[in-house]
C-alpha cells in the first residue's frame, strides 16, 4: 500500500499530468490563443479568394496564348521581308525582277498618294461585292431547295455536277459574247463561281440535320418559312458560312483573274498592265493588294460566322471569355 501510494504521488508518476496541464495552457501549442495558427475567417478568405485567382491565372494564360498566336503570325512574313531585303542588298537575287520590299514599299506609297492604287482597288470591290452577294443568295436558295425536296435534287444534283467541273474563267469568253464589254461577264464570273460553292456547302448542311428534328418539327405544324427559319437555317448555317468563308477567297483570285483580260481598271489590270510594261515593283504593289484585300475580306466573313455560330469559336477562345467573365463577376459580389 505503501509503494503504491509512493508510486502514484511521485514526480514521475504525475509527469504525465504536468505535461498535460502544460500543453494545454501553453501559448505556443493552441491552436486558438496562438498568434501564428491562421484564424477561422483568414481560411475561409484565403478558401474563398483562391478560385478567383486560378480564374485569373488561367484568363490570362488564354489571352497570352491568343497575343502569341498573333505575334508569330506577323513574325513570320517580317522575317521573310526582312530576310528578302537583305538578299536583295547584298546582291544575292536580282533586283530587276525581285526589288527590295523598300523599293515596293516606295512605289505603294506613290500609288496610295496618286490615287491610281484607290482607283482600281474601288474598280475591283464593285466587280467583286455584287457577284459575291448574287452568287451566294442563289446558291444558298438552290442548296436549301435541293436539301430539303428529293424532286429537284433528281433534277439538278447531275446538272450542277457536271457544271462545277467547268473552270469558272471558261464561261468569260461565253458571257462576253452575250452581254459584251460591259461589267456583266465580270460580275456574272465571279457570282458562278459563288454559287456553287454555296450551293454544295449548302446542300452538305442541310443534309447534316436529324431527320428526327425534321420529324417533330413537321408533326408540330411547321412547314414553309416557319421550317427554313426555325429548323433548316439554324441546322444549315454552319454549312453555309463555311461556303462563304470559302468562296471569299475564290471570289477574289475570279475577279482578277477576270481583270486581266477584259478590264482597264481593277487591281487584276494592274498587275498584268505592270507586267507588259516590266515594271515589276508596281507588279508587286497590285500582288500586295490582293492580299490584303482577300485576308480583309475572309476576316470579314469570319467575323461574321462567330457572331451567327457562336459555338464554333475555338475552345481557348470561349474558354478564356468564359473565365474573365466569371472572374469579374466575382469581383462585383466581393
Amino acid at each position: 500500500m505503501t509503494n503504491r501510494a509512493s508510486t502514484k504521488g511521485s514526480p514521475g508518476a504525475s509527469a504525465k499530468g504536468a505535461l498535460g496541464a502544460l500543453a494545454k495552457g501553453s501559448p505556443g501549442s493552441s491552436a486558438k490563443g496562438s498568434p501564428g495558427a491562421p484564424s477561422n475567417g483568414s481560411l475561409g478568405s484565403s478558401a474563398k479568394g483562391s478560385p478567383d485567382a486560378s480564374v485569373a491565372r488561367a484568363a490570362a494564360r488564354a489571352r497570352r496564348a491568343v497575343w502569341r498566336d498573333a505575334a508569330l503570325g506577323l513574325a513570320v512574313p517580317a522575317a521573310l521581308l526582312l530576310a528578302w531585303q537583305a538578299a536583295a542588298r547584298a546582291g544575292l537575287i536580282d533586283t530587276l525582277l525581285f526589288p527590295p520590299p523598300s523599293a515596293i514599299a516606295a512605289r505603294l506609297l506613290d500609288l496610295v498618294g496618286s490615287g491610281e492604287l484607290g482607283t482600281h482597288t474601288a474598280a475591283t470591290l464593285r466587280r467583286l461585292l455584287p457577284g459575291y452577294a448574287l452568287g451566294a443568295a442563289t446558291g444558298a436558295l438552290a442548296g436549301f431547295a435541293m436539301g430539303v425536296s428529293r424532286l429537284a435534287n433528281a433534277a439538278l444534283g447531275p446538272l450542277f455536277a457536271a457544271l462545277y467541273s467547268v473552270p469558272k474563267i471558261a464561261t468569260l469568253p461565253l458571257l462576253l459574247l452575250v452581254f459584251g464589254l460591259t461589267e456583266t461577264p465580270k460580275v456574272l464570273s465571279v457570282a458562278i463561281t459563288v454559287f456553287f460553292v454555296l450551293q454544295i456547302n449548302t446542300l452538305a448542311g442541310v443534309r447534316q440535320i436529324d431527320p428526327r428534328m425534321l420529324e417533330t418539327a413537321r408533326s408540330y405544324g411547321a412547314s414553309g418559312l416557319r421550317l427554313l427559319r426555325y429548323v433548316l437555317l439554324p441546322g444549315a448555317c454552319p454549312g453555309v458560312l463555311t461556303g462563304l468563308r470559302t468562296a471569299a477567297g475564290l471570289g477574289v483570285v475570279v475577279v482578277v483573274a477576270v481583270e486581266f483580260v477584259a478590264s482597264e481598271s481593277g487591281l487584276g489590270f494592274l498587275i498584268w498592265n505592270s507586267w507588259t510594261l516590266f515594271q515589276p515593283d508596281r507588279m508587286y504593289v497590285g500582288l500586295v493588294a490582293v492580299a490584303v484585300l482577300g485576308s480583309l475580306f475572309s476576316a470579314v466573313v469570319s467575323l461574321v460566322e462567330r457572331w451567327a455560330v457562336p459555338w464554333r469559336v475555338p475552345v481557348r477562345m470561349r474558354r478564356a471569355v468564359r473565365m474573365e467573365r466569371a472572374f469579374r463577376v466575382r469581383l462585383s459580389r466581393s
